[in-house]
């Protein structure tokens, strides 16, 4: 992937009759590798045509060089574009993994595992998967007051966690254990952990109000009887908040495949408390009504521009075959590039971000998935031979699902899933039985204290195996934006908040509105007058 732009690098300065030093062309490679190759020609062309018009001493160019035209783009932007906003792709996030022997996460080359992560793993792929699935949980129960002999005082009262196999050797001994819930035959439960796996008997569990669904991570507390484990109580792993998760980042993250001076100036910026991110979820561009609410939505914010507005699909209200879909789906993306032009300081000031939904056109829905694909989404991605066309190119971003939001400092995860359905369907407990039971608050504590988008099993949500570690909540991020068929919800989970806008066109038009400075969430309609 590197070689491939740095050749694209190289030729596009040719061709304008410049010749890179090898430090500009090392600083290039590194800023521009994270971005998609349409961004990346976007930025390209708009160097190049900055440096032609400088006076440079030959042809030659240093990293000041280009250093000067980034600063020419941070001036010509300073009214315009927010720079304070990095959109991070699920495919140009940096792998981390649990370092048991420094007690914090490392990137994964420190621990033997070289190389990128691969669509397509091996065996070895999968049982890795699960082993960092179950290291993520681990390490941060283990740490919990309640676990942790360190943080516990001398007379208070706590748990030693014990691993499956301690339990061949405590008949009658009362025990908590950590593992995986899953089914590994056919209407039988069992734990399982990294040294073994051991069945359960849950007919006399006693279950907390939460929602316990195939292959995740639970807490079971009972004895190991008549070759057995019968579990007395059950609950979820503790949620950690991310103040508390951070100290054992080592200073490692999942963007440090990102430039180190960007991710320092959106840390140290302060977040404006104007600043707001507008979202809404099943935009079907397929229908004048949606498209008629749209205008609404636009000429509402004109004044006052968001950082950005995250429209999510499905963007067609059916499916009416591939041919079909891609040529409805041009024409509505065509629609919006003339409705968008109708707002030239929306354009100027703010970010479109466009997330697929499951029913879209594109690759197969194996998580993360790559966004919407050029072949539909052209009308908005053209440059075209004018310079209102090309701003609005710059100004949107096709991004994969999941996919996060870096705005000054504030994490925001983008996830368009209807998980809230797959996890009832999936509970080995049905905790809606009792009254009062609110089902968002369930499923959401199930993502927090599992740290995960995905608590499911592959077979109901498949995940690509080595990049498992882009759907993980760990630390928590300031905001999980889960675009579900549901109702519209928003509960708050150790300092993290969890919302739902709701089906734009099926709640009679309903988004929301979220405020990075004090993480709050509003929520907002369009009526239809």
């Amino acid at each position: 992937m590197s070689g491939k732009v740095r050749s694209k690098i190289i030729k596009s300065f040719q061709i304008r009759g410049f010749t890179l030093r090898s430090e500009a062309s090392k600083f290039l490679l590194e800023a521009l590798t994270p971005l998609d190759e349409d961004r990346q020609d976007l930025w390209l062309k708009r160097l190049l045509d900055l440096l032609q018009v400088q006076r440079i001493d030959g042809p030659f160019l240093t990293k000041d060089d280009i250093l000067g035209c980034i600063r020419e783009f941070e001036r010509s932007d300073s009214d315009g574009t927010d720079v304070r906003l990095l959109v991070a792709d699920a495919f140009a996030l940096a792998p981390l993994t649990y370092c048991q022997e420094r007690r914090k996460f490392v990137p994964r080359e420190l621990v033997g595992h070289g190389g990128p992560p691969r669509l397509f793993g091996d065996a070895g792929a999968k049982a890795f998967f699960f082993r960092e699935r179950y290291q993520l949980v681990l390490q941060k129960t283990a740490r919990h007051h309640c676990f942790s002999s360190r943080s516990r005082l001398p007379t208070a009262s706590g748990f030693d966690l014990r691993p499956i196999e301690h339990l061949l050797g405590t008949t009658g001994e009362c025990v908590v254990v950590l593992g995986m819930l899953c089914q590994l035959e056919e209407g039988n439960y069992f734990l399982e952990d990294t040294t073994g796996s051991v069945k359960i008997d849950i007919s006399g569990t006693k279950f907390t109000a939460d929602l316990f669904v195939d292959n995740s991570f639970v807490l079971a507390e009972g004895c190991y009887e008549d070759m057995a484990f019968r579990v007395d109580a059950m609950g979820l792993p503790p949620i950690e908040p991310a103040l508390e998760a951070m100290k054992y980042m080592g200073g490692a993250s999942i963007f440090d495949k990102f430039p180190e001076k960007l991710r320092t100036q959106l840390e140290l910026s302060d977040v404006p408390d104007n600043a707001l991110f507008v979202l809404l979820s099943d935009v079907w561009l397929d229908q004048p009504q949606v498209l008629s609410h749209l205008r609404v939505l636009f000429s509402g914010f004109a004044q006052g521009a968001p950082a950005c507005f995250v429209l999510a699909g499905n963007f067609l209200s059916r499916s009416t075959g591939l041919q079909k879909d891609r040529v409805l789906l041009r024409e509505g993306f065509k629609a919006l590039a003339e409705m968008l032009h109708e707002f030239p300081l929306l354009i100027k000031h703010s970010r479109f971000i466009f997330v697929p939904g499951p029913r879209d056109p594109g690759l197969s829905n194996v998580l993360p998935r790559p966004g919407l694909p050029y072949q539909v989404t052209e009308p908005l991605r053209s440059c075209g031979g004018n310079e209102a066309e090309s701003t609005l190119a710059e100004r949107c971003h096709w991004v994969s699902n999941p996919c996060r939001l870096l705005y000054c400092g504030r994490q925001v995860v983008l996830w368009r899933q209807d998980g809230l359905a797959k996890a009832c369907r999936n509970a080995v407990h049905r905790p809606w039985d009792k009254t009062g039971l609110d089902l968002a608050q369930a499923y959401t504590r199930s993502l927090a204290a599992n740290a995960h988008l995905s608590p499911v099993s592959p077979g109901v949500t498949p995940v690509y195996w080595e990049w498992d570690f882009a759907l993980w909540l760990h630390p928590l991020p300031d905001a999980v934006v889960c675009f579900d068929a549901c109702d519209a919800f928003t509960v708050e989970h150790a300092g993290c908040v969890f919302f739902n806008p709701g089906s734009f066109p099926k709640a009679d038009y309903v988004f929301k509105v979220y405020y990075p400075a004090f993480k709050k969430v509003e929520d907002s309609q369009i009526g239809n007058d």
